[in-house]
Protein backbone atom coordinates (compact mmCIF):
# COMPACT_ATOMS: atom_id res chain seq x y z
CA UNK A 1 0.00 0.00 0.00
CA UNK A 2 1.33 3.40 -0.99
CA UNK A 3 1.64 5.88 1.86
CA UNK A 4 2.44 9.49 2.58
CA UNK A 5 4.10 10.95 5.68
CA UNK A 6 1.96 13.02 8.03
CA UNK A 7 3.16 14.88 11.10
CA UNK A 8 1.58 15.63 14.48
CA UNK A 9 2.86 16.58 17.94
CA UNK A 10 4.18 13.04 18.43
CA UNK A 11 6.18 13.01 15.21
CA UNK A 12 5.85 11.54 11.72
CA UNK A 13 3.61 8.61 10.77
CA UNK A 14 2.77 6.91 7.50
CA UNK A 15 -0.84 7.32 6.28
CA UNK A 16 -2.46 5.63 3.26
CA UNK A 17 -1.66 7.83 0.28
CA UNK A 18 -5.25 8.45 -0.84
CA UNK A 19 -6.77 8.81 2.64
CA UNK A 20 -8.27 12.16 3.61
CA UNK A 21 -7.38 11.72 7.27
CA UNK A 22 -4.14 12.64 8.99
CA UNK A 23 -1.71 11.56 11.67
CA UNK A 24 -3.97 11.45 14.73
CA UNK A 25 -6.61 9.43 12.93
CA UNK A 26 -3.98 6.98 11.74
CA UNK A 27 -2.59 6.53 15.25
CA UNK A 28 -6.05 5.69 16.54
CA UNK A 29 -6.67 3.36 13.61
CA UNK A 30 -3.53 1.43 14.46
CA UNK A 31 -3.88 1.47 18.24
CA UNK A 32 -7.54 0.51 18.60
CA UNK A 33 -8.15 -2.61 16.56
CA UNK A 34 -11.14 -3.55 18.69
CA UNK A 35 -14.31 -4.96 17.18
CA UNK A 36 -15.85 -3.76 13.96
CA UNK A 37 -18.33 -1.18 15.22
CA UNK A 38 -17.57 2.13 13.50
CA UNK A 39 -18.87 5.53 14.55
CA UNK A 40 -22.50 5.83 13.39
CA UNK A 41 -23.04 7.86 10.23
CA UNK A 42 -25.60 10.01 12.07
CA UNK A 43 -22.92 11.03 14.57
CA UNK A 44 -20.37 11.71 11.84
CA UNK A 45 -22.93 13.88 10.08
CA UNK A 46 -23.43 15.80 13.32
CA UNK A 47 -19.67 16.20 13.88
CA UNK A 48 -19.23 17.65 10.39
CA UNK A 49 -22.21 19.92 10.98
CA UNK A 50 -20.60 21.16 14.21
CA UNK A 51 -17.41 22.02 12.31
CA UNK A 52 -19.30 23.91 9.64
CA UNK A 53 -21.33 25.79 12.21
CA UNK A 54 -18.25 26.61 14.30
CA UNK A 55 -16.54 28.02 11.22
CA UNK A 56 -19.53 30.29 10.60
CA UNK A 57 -19.54 31.43 14.23
CA UNK A 58 -15.78 32.00 14.31
CA UNK A 59 -16.01 34.04 11.12
CA UNK A 60 -18.86 36.15 12.48
CA UNK A 61 -16.97 36.88 15.68
CA UNK A 62 -13.84 37.87 13.78
CA UNK A 63 -11.61 35.02 15.00
CA UNK A 64 -11.35 33.13 11.71
CA UNK A 65 -10.48 34.74 8.40
CA UNK A 66 -13.35 34.73 5.95
CA UNK A 67 -11.47 32.78 3.28
CA UNK A 68 -10.61 30.04 5.77
CA UNK A 69 -14.14 29.94 7.16
CA UNK A 70 -15.59 29.58 3.67
CA UNK A 71 -13.10 26.84 2.80
CA UNK A 72 -14.07 24.89 5.92
CA UNK A 73 -17.77 25.34 5.17
CA UNK A 74 -17.35 24.15 1.59
CA UNK A 75 -15.38 21.10 2.74
CA UNK A 76 -18.09 20.29 5.27
CA UNK A 77 -20.74 20.63 2.58
CA UNK A 78 -18.86 18.13 0.42
CA UNK A 79 -19.00 15.61 3.25
CA UNK A 80 -22.61 16.33 4.15
CA UNK A 81 -23.70 15.94 0.53
CA UNK A 82 -21.50 13.04 -0.49
CA UNK A 83 -21.40 11.09 2.76
CA UNK A 84 -17.84 9.87 2.31
CA UNK A 85 -17.98 8.10 5.63
CA UNK A 86 -15.22 5.68 4.58
CA UNK A 87 -12.88 8.54 5.45
CA UNK A 88 -13.91 8.07 9.08
CA UNK A 89 -12.42 4.63 9.82
CA UNK A 90 -12.30 4.75 13.62
CA UNK A 91 -14.09 2.28 15.84
CA UNK A 92 -16.36 3.06 18.76
CA UNK A 93 -13.92 1.46 21.19
CA UNK A 94 -11.41 4.33 21.43
CA UNK A 95 -10.81 7.16 23.85
CA UNK A 96 -13.90 7.76 25.94
CA UNK A 97 -14.08 11.46 25.12
CA UNK A 98 -14.32 10.80 21.38
CA UNK A 99 -11.21 12.96 20.89
CA UNK A 100 -9.87 10.76 18.10
CA UNK A 101 -13.08 10.95 16.10
CA UNK A 102 -13.19 14.70 16.66
CA UNK A 103 -9.65 14.90 15.28
CA UNK A 104 -10.58 12.55 12.43
CA UNK A 105 -13.27 15.07 11.49
CA UNK A 106 -10.86 17.99 11.86
CA UNK A 107 -8.23 16.29 9.69
CA UNK A 108 -10.61 15.26 6.92
CA UNK A 109 -12.12 18.73 6.69
CA UNK A 110 -8.68 20.35 6.80
CA UNK A 111 -7.51 18.05 3.99
CA UNK A 112 -10.49 18.95 1.80
CA UNK A 113 -10.36 22.66 2.64
CA UNK A 114 -6.62 23.22 2.22
CA UNK A 115 -5.30 24.78 -0.95
CA UNK A 116 -1.75 25.56 -2.01
CA UNK A 117 -2.03 29.19 -0.97
CA UNK A 118 -4.49 28.58 1.87
CA UNK A 119 -3.41 25.85 4.32
CA UNK A 120 -6.07 24.87 6.85
CA UNK A 121 -4.85 23.49 10.18
CA UNK A 122 -7.04 20.78 11.79
CA UNK A 123 -6.52 22.13 15.34
CA UNK A 124 -5.99 25.84 14.89
CA UNK A 125 -8.64 26.41 12.22
CA UNK A 126 -11.18 23.57 12.07
CA UNK A 127 -11.18 23.05 15.84
CA UNK A 128 -11.07 26.77 16.68
CA UNK A 129 -13.05 27.73 19.85
CA UNK A 130 -13.71 24.03 20.48
CA UNK A 131 -12.57 21.03 22.46
CA UNK A 132 -13.44 17.39 21.90
CA UNK A 133 -15.03 17.61 25.34
CA UNK A 134 -17.75 20.01 24.23
CA UNK A 135 -17.89 19.00 20.55
CA UNK A 136 -18.62 15.32 21.09
CA UNK A 137 -21.50 15.76 23.58
CA UNK A 138 -22.88 18.46 21.29
CA UNK A 139 -22.73 16.09 18.32
CA UNK A 140 -24.49 13.34 20.30
CA UNK A 141 -27.33 15.71 21.14
CA UNK A 142 -27.58 17.03 17.59
CA UNK A 143 -27.58 13.54 16.06
CA UNK A 144 -30.11 12.26 18.59
CA UNK A 145 -32.41 15.22 18.11
CA UNK A 146 -32.32 15.09 14.32
CA UNK A 147 -32.91 11.35 14.08
CA UNK A 148 -35.73 11.45 16.59
CA UNK A 149 -37.50 14.36 14.94
CA UNK A 150 -36.95 13.33 11.33
CA UNK A 151 -37.08 9.55 11.58
CA UNK A 152 -38.50 7.98 14.72
CA UNK A 153 -41.37 10.31 15.57
CA UNK A 154 -42.79 10.17 12.02
CA UNK A 155 -42.62 6.34 12.18
CA UNK A 156 -44.49 6.33 15.51
CA UNK A 157 -47.12 8.72 14.16
CA UNK A 158 -47.58 6.64 11.02
CA UNK A 159 -48.25 3.54 13.10
CA UNK A 160 -50.69 5.43 15.29
CA UNK A 161 -52.68 6.37 12.20
CA UNK A 162 -52.80 2.76 10.98
CA UNK A 163 -54.06 1.67 14.40
CA UNK A 164 -56.71 4.41 14.31
CA UNK A 165 -57.90 3.02 10.99
CA UNK A 166 -58.02 -0.50 12.44
CA UNK A 167 -60.05 0.80 15.37
CA UNK A 168 -62.57 2.45 13.08
CA UNK A 169 -62.94 -0.74 11.03
CA UNK A 170 -63.51 -2.99 14.05
CA UNK A 171 -65.57 -0.98 16.55
CA UNK A 172 -68.59 -3.31 16.23
CA UNK A 173 -66.75 -6.62 16.62
CA UNK A 174 -67.16 -8.02 20.14
CA UNK A 175 -64.67 -10.60 21.39
CA UNK A 176 -63.52 -12.05 24.66
CA UNK A 177 -61.08 -10.07 26.76
CA UNK A 178 -58.22 -11.82 28.49
CA UNK A 179 -56.25 -11.27 31.69
CA UNK A 180 -53.52 -13.60 33.02
CA UNK A 181 -53.84 -15.40 29.63
CA UNK A 182 -57.27 -16.51 30.83
CA UNK A 183 -60.74 -15.60 29.62
CA UNK A 184 -62.14 -12.36 31.02
CA UNK A 185 -65.15 -10.19 30.21
CA UNK A 186 -65.97 -9.04 26.66
CA UNK A 187 -64.45 -6.10 24.83
CA UNK A 188 -64.57 -4.89 21.26
CA UNK A 189 -61.60 -5.53 19.05
CA UNK A 190 -61.42 -1.75 18.58
CA UNK A 191 -61.01 -1.33 22.33
CA UNK A 192 -58.15 -3.81 22.32
CA UNK A 193 -56.49 -1.96 19.45
CA UNK A 194 -57.03 1.35 21.23
CA UNK A 195 -54.77 0.12 24.03
CA UNK A 196 -51.93 -0.34 21.54
CA UNK A 197 -52.63 3.03 19.94
CA UNK A 198 -52.78 4.90 23.24
CA UNK A 199 -49.52 3.30 24.36
CA UNK A 200 -47.75 4.69 21.30
CA UNK A 201 -49.29 8.11 21.87
CA UNK A 202 -47.89 8.12 25.40
CA UNK A 203 -44.48 7.09 24.02
CA UNK A 204 -44.62 9.88 21.46
CA UNK A 205 -45.14 12.39 24.27
CA UNK A 206 -42.29 10.87 26.28
CA UNK A 207 -39.89 11.29 23.36
CA UNK A 208 -41.06 14.88 22.84
CA UNK A 209 -40.38 15.66 26.51
CA UNK A 210 -36.94 14.09 26.13
CA UNK A 211 -36.19 16.27 23.12
CA UNK A 212 -36.51 19.35 25.30
CA UNK A 213 -33.48 18.10 27.24
CA UNK A 214 -31.58 16.82 24.23
CA UNK A 215 -31.77 20.15 22.39
CA UNK A 216 -29.54 21.72 25.08
CA UNK A 217 -25.94 21.73 23.85
CA UNK A 218 -22.54 21.67 25.54
CA UNK A 219 -20.89 23.83 22.88
CA UNK A 220 -18.85 26.68 24.31
CA UNK A 221 -17.74 24.72 27.37
CA UNK A 222 -14.49 23.65 25.66
CA UNK A 223 -12.16 21.53 27.83
CA UNK A 224 -13.63 21.53 31.35
CA UNK A 225 -16.70 23.77 31.16
CA UNK A 226 -15.01 27.12 31.70
CA UNK A 227 -15.18 28.09 28.04
CA UNK A 228 -11.42 28.61 27.71
CA UNK A 229 -10.50 29.79 24.17
CA UNK A 230 -14.15 30.36 23.30
CA UNK A 231 -16.52 33.23 24.07
CA UNK A 232 -20.19 33.86 24.81
CA UNK A 233 -20.47 35.73 21.53
CA UNK A 234 -19.13 32.67 19.67
CA UNK A 235 -21.51 30.41 21.58
CA UNK A 236 -24.53 32.54 20.63
CA UNK A 237 -23.38 32.77 17.02
CA UNK A 238 -22.98 28.99 16.90
CA UNK A 239 -26.51 28.37 18.17
CA UNK A 240 -27.97 30.86 15.67
CA UNK A 241 -26.05 29.30 12.79
CA UNK A 242 -27.06 25.79 13.82
CA UNK A 243 -30.73 26.76 13.84
CA UNK A 244 -30.24 28.15 10.34
CA UNK A 245 -28.58 24.92 9.18
CA UNK A 246 -31.02 22.45 10.73
CA UNK A 247 -34.29 24.30 11.24
CA UNK A 248 -34.28 22.94 14.81
CA UNK A 249 -34.47 25.18 17.87
CA UNK A 250 -31.32 24.14 19.74
CA UNK A 251 -30.26 26.09 22.82
CA UNK A 252 -27.05 26.42 24.77
CA UNK A 253 -26.91 24.50 28.06
CA UNK A 254 -26.71 27.08 30.86
CA UNK A 255 -24.27 25.11 33.01
CA UNK A 256 -21.41 23.79 30.95
CA UNK A 257 -19.94 21.78 33.82
CA UNK A 258 -23.12 19.73 33.83
CA UNK A 259 -23.17 19.61 30.03
CA UNK A 260 -19.70 18.03 29.84
CA UNK A 261 -19.78 15.70 32.83
CA UNK A 262 -23.35 14.40 32.79
CA UNK A 263 -25.32 12.52 30.16
CA UNK A 264 -28.71 12.56 31.87
CA UNK A 265 -30.48 13.98 28.80
CA UNK A 266 -29.48 10.89 26.84
CA UNK A 267 -30.50 8.66 29.76
CA UNK A 268 -33.91 10.36 29.80
CA UNK A 269 -34.41 9.93 26.05
CA UNK A 270 -33.15 6.35 26.19
CA UNK A 271 -35.73 5.69 28.91
CA UNK A 272 -38.43 6.95 26.57
CA UNK A 273 -37.08 4.64 23.86
CA UNK A 274 -37.14 1.74 26.32
CA UNK A 275 -40.76 2.55 27.15
CA UNK A 276 -41.57 2.54 23.43
CA UNK A 277 -39.72 -0.75 23.03
CA UNK A 278 -41.64 -2.27 25.95
CA UNK A 279 -44.98 -1.24 24.46
CA UNK A 280 -43.96 -2.48 21.02
CA UNK A 281 -42.95 -5.82 22.48
CA UNK A 282 -46.27 -6.07 24.32
CA UNK A 283 -48.21 -5.25 21.14
CA UNK A 284 -46.18 -7.68 19.04
CA UNK A 285 -46.82 -10.44 21.58
CA UNK A 286 -50.56 -9.67 21.69
CA UNK A 287 -50.76 -9.85 17.92
CA UNK A 288 -48.86 -13.11 17.58
CA UNK A 289 -50.95 -14.67 20.36
CA UNK A 290 -54.15 -13.56 18.64
CA UNK A 291 -52.87 -14.96 15.34
CA UNK A 292 -51.69 -18.26 16.85
CA UNK A 293 -52.81 -21.36 15.06
CA UNK A 294 -54.16 -21.11 12.48
CA UNK A 295 -56.31 -24.04 13.65
CA UNK A 296 -54.88 -25.07 17.01
CA UNK A 297 -54.44 -21.66 18.57
CA UNK A 298 -56.57 -18.58 19.19
CA UNK A 299 -56.81 -17.78 15.50
CA UNK A 300 -58.74 -14.54 16.04
CA UNK A 301 -56.74 -12.66 13.44
CA UNK A 302 -54.66 -13.59 10.41
CA UNK A 303 -51.34 -11.96 9.58
CA UNK A 304 -49.96 -11.45 6.06
CA UNK A 305 -48.16 -14.47 4.66
CA UNK A 306 -44.92 -12.74 3.68
CA UNK A 307 -42.58 -15.72 3.39
CA UNK A 308 -42.45 -19.48 4.08
CA UNK A 309 -42.21 -20.19 7.78
CA UNK A 310 -40.41 -23.52 7.82
CA UNK A 311 -37.70 -25.36 5.93
CA UNK A 312 -39.40 -28.68 6.66
CA UNK A 313 -43.12 -28.02 7.28
CA UNK A 314 -44.88 -27.10 4.01
CA UNK A 315 -47.41 -24.30 4.16
CA UNK A 316 -46.31 -23.02 7.56
CA UNK A 317 -46.42 -19.25 8.05
CA UNK A 318 -44.87 -17.56 11.08
CA UNK A 319 -45.41 -14.14 12.72
CA UNK A 320 -42.00 -12.98 11.57
CA UNK A 321 -42.63 -9.24 11.80
CA UNK A 322 -43.70 -9.69 15.43
CA UNK A 323 -40.51 -11.61 16.13
CA UNK A 324 -38.31 -8.97 14.46
CA UNK A 325 -39.98 -6.15 16.40
CA UNK A 326 -39.61 -8.16 19.62
CA UNK A 327 -35.87 -8.67 19.03
CA UNK A 328 -35.41 -4.96 18.33
CA UNK A 329 -37.23 -4.17 21.56
CA UNK A 330 -34.91 -6.44 23.54
CA UNK A 331 -31.84 -4.82 21.94
CA UNK A 332 -33.13 -1.34 22.79
CA UNK A 333 -33.67 -2.41 26.40
CA UNK A 334 -30.10 -3.69 26.50
CA UNK A 335 -28.82 -0.45 25.02
CA UNK A 336 -30.70 1.49 27.66
CA UNK A 337 -29.01 -0.49 30.40
CA UNK A 338 -25.59 0.20 28.88
CA UNK A 339 -26.37 3.91 28.46
CA UNK A 340 -27.49 4.19 32.07
CA UNK A 341 -24.33 2.57 33.39
CA UNK A 342 -22.11 4.60 31.07
CA UNK A 343 -23.79 7.87 32.03
CA UNK A 344 -23.12 7.18 35.70
CA UNK A 345 -19.38 7.05 35.05
CA UNK A 346 -18.62 10.74 34.66
CA UNK A 347 -15.50 11.60 36.68
CA UNK A 348 -15.09 15.21 37.78
CA UNK A 349 -15.44 17.41 34.64
CA UNK A 350 -16.04 14.82 31.91
CA UNK A 351 -17.87 11.63 31.07
CA UNK A 352 -15.55 9.29 29.20
CA UNK A 353 -18.01 6.75 27.81
CA UNK A 354 -19.22 9.05 25.03
CA UNK A 355 -18.64 6.85 21.94
CA UNK A 356 -20.51 3.97 23.59
CA UNK A 357 -23.39 6.26 24.59
CA UNK A 358 -23.58 7.70 21.08
CA UNK A 359 -23.48 4.29 19.41
CA UNK A 360 -26.17 2.74 21.60
CA UNK A 361 -28.51 5.75 21.50
CA UNK A 362 -28.37 6.05 17.72
CA UNK A 363 -28.66 2.31 17.22
CA UNK A 364 -31.81 2.27 19.36
CA UNK A 365 -33.35 5.12 17.36
CA UNK A 366 -32.41 3.54 14.04
CA UNK A 367 -33.65 0.06 14.98
CA UNK A 368 -36.96 1.31 16.34
CA UNK A 369 -37.52 3.50 13.29
CA UNK A 370 -36.83 0.67 10.86
CA UNK A 371 -38.75 -1.92 12.87
CA UNK A 372 -41.83 0.27 13.19
CA UNK A 373 -41.84 0.95 9.44
CA UNK A 374 -41.42 -2.76 8.70
CA UNK A 375 -44.09 -3.86 11.19
CA UNK A 376 -46.49 -1.24 9.93
CA UNK A 377 -46.09 -2.07 6.25
CA UNK A 378 -45.69 -5.84 6.46
CA UNK A 379 -47.98 -6.72 9.37
CA UNK A 380 -50.48 -4.15 10.63
CA UNK A 381 -51.66 -2.95 7.24
CA UNK A 382 -52.40 -6.51 6.14
CA UNK A 383 -53.93 -7.77 9.38
CA UNK A 384 -57.38 -9.35 8.90
CA UNK A 385 -60.01 -10.24 11.48
CA UNK A 386 -61.54 -13.71 11.81
CA UNK A 387 -64.94 -12.54 13.07
CA UNK A 388 -66.50 -16.01 13.26
CA UNK A 389 -63.67 -17.28 15.46
CA UNK A 390 -64.05 -14.30 17.78
CA UNK A 391 -67.77 -14.97 18.11
CA UNK A 392 -67.16 -18.69 18.74
CA UNK A 393 -64.71 -18.05 21.57
CA UNK A 394 -66.94 -15.34 23.03
CA UNK A 395 -69.91 -17.68 23.27
CA UNK A 396 -67.80 -20.38 24.91
CA UNK A 397 -66.43 -18.11 27.61
CA UNK A 398 -67.42 -18.78 31.20
CA UNK A 399 -66.67 -15.21 32.21
CA UNK A 400 -69.91 -13.98 30.71
CA UNK A 401 -71.31 -15.07 34.05
CA UNK A 402 -69.90 -11.79 35.44
CA UNK A 403 -73.01 -10.08 34.05
CA UNK A 404 -75.07 -11.96 36.70
CA UNK A 405 -73.12 -10.53 39.67
CA UNK A 406 -75.49 -7.65 40.23
CA UNK A 407 -78.52 -9.94 39.94
CA UNK A 408 -77.68 -13.09 41.89
CA UNK A 409 -74.34 -12.26 43.55
CA UNK A 410 -70.72 -13.31 43.08
CA UNK A 411 -70.95 -16.65 44.91
CA UNK A 412 -73.85 -18.01 42.89
CA UNK A 413 -72.18 -16.80 39.70
CA UNK A 414 -69.01 -18.68 40.64
CA UNK A 415 -71.06 -21.80 41.30
CA UNK A 416 -72.62 -21.54 37.85
CA UNK A 417 -69.24 -21.09 36.16
CA UNK A 418 -67.66 -24.04 37.99
CA UNK A 419 -70.63 -26.31 37.24
CA UNK A 420 -70.51 -25.42 33.55
CA UNK A 421 -66.75 -25.98 33.41
CA UNK A 422 -66.78 -29.30 35.32
CA UNK A 423 -69.73 -30.74 33.41
CA UNK A 424 -68.86 -29.35 30.01
CA UNK A 425 -72.15 -27.50 29.62
CA UNK A 426 -72.99 -23.94 28.72
CA UNK A 427 -73.39 -21.23 31.32
CA UNK A 428 -77.07 -21.01 30.57
CA UNK A 429 -77.59 -24.74 31.07
CA UNK A 430 -75.73 -24.64 34.39
CA UNK A 431 -77.65 -21.57 35.58
CA UNK A 432 -81.01 -23.14 34.76
CA UNK A 433 -80.03 -26.46 36.35
CA UNK A 434 -79.16 -24.67 39.58
CA UNK A 435 -82.43 -22.74 39.43
CA UNK A 436 -80.78 -19.37 40.01
CA UNK A 437 -82.30 -17.73 36.93
CA UNK A 438 -85.00 -18.36 34.37
CA UNK A 439 -84.26 -18.67 30.68
CA UNK A 440 -85.77 -15.26 30.05
CA UNK A 441 -83.75 -13.67 32.83
CA UNK A 442 -80.52 -15.21 31.57
CA UNK A 443 -81.12 -13.97 28.02
CA UNK A 444 -81.94 -10.50 29.29
CA UNK A 445 -79.00 -10.20 31.65
CA UNK A 446 -76.16 -12.02 29.86
CA UNK A 447 -75.69 -9.87 26.78
CA UNK A 448 -72.08 -9.30 25.66
CA UNK A 449 -72.95 -6.08 23.86
CA UNK A 450 -74.01 -4.61 27.22
CA UNK A 451 -70.76 -5.61 28.92
CA UNK A 452 -68.27 -3.56 26.94
CA UNK A 453 -68.72 -0.12 28.49
CA UNK A 454 -69.50 3.08 26.65
CA UNK A 455 -68.33 3.11 23.06
CA UNK A 456 -67.56 6.50 21.58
Amino acid sequence: METRTEQDSMGPIEVPKDAWWGAQTERSRQNFKIGGEKMPSELLHALVLVKKTAAIANQQTGKLATEKALAIQMAADVLLAGENWQEFPLVVWQTGSGTQSNMNTNEVIAHLASQKNLPIHPNDDVNMSQSSNDVFPTAIHIAGTMTLEKNLLPAVREMIQVLVQLEEANHEIIKIGRTHLQDATPITFAQEISGWRSALEHNENMVIHGLAELRQLAIGGTAVGTGLNASKIYEEAFIDALKEETGIHFISEANKFHALANRDAVVFVSGALKALAANCLKMANDIRWLASGPRSGLGEITLPANEPGSSIMPGKVNPTQCEALAMVAVQVMGNDAAIGIAASQGNFELNVYLPLIAFDLLQSIRLLTDALHSFNENCLKGLTVNKERMEELLKQSLMLVTALNTQIGYDKGAEIAKKAYNEGTTLKEAALALGYVTAAEYDAWVRPEKMIGEIE
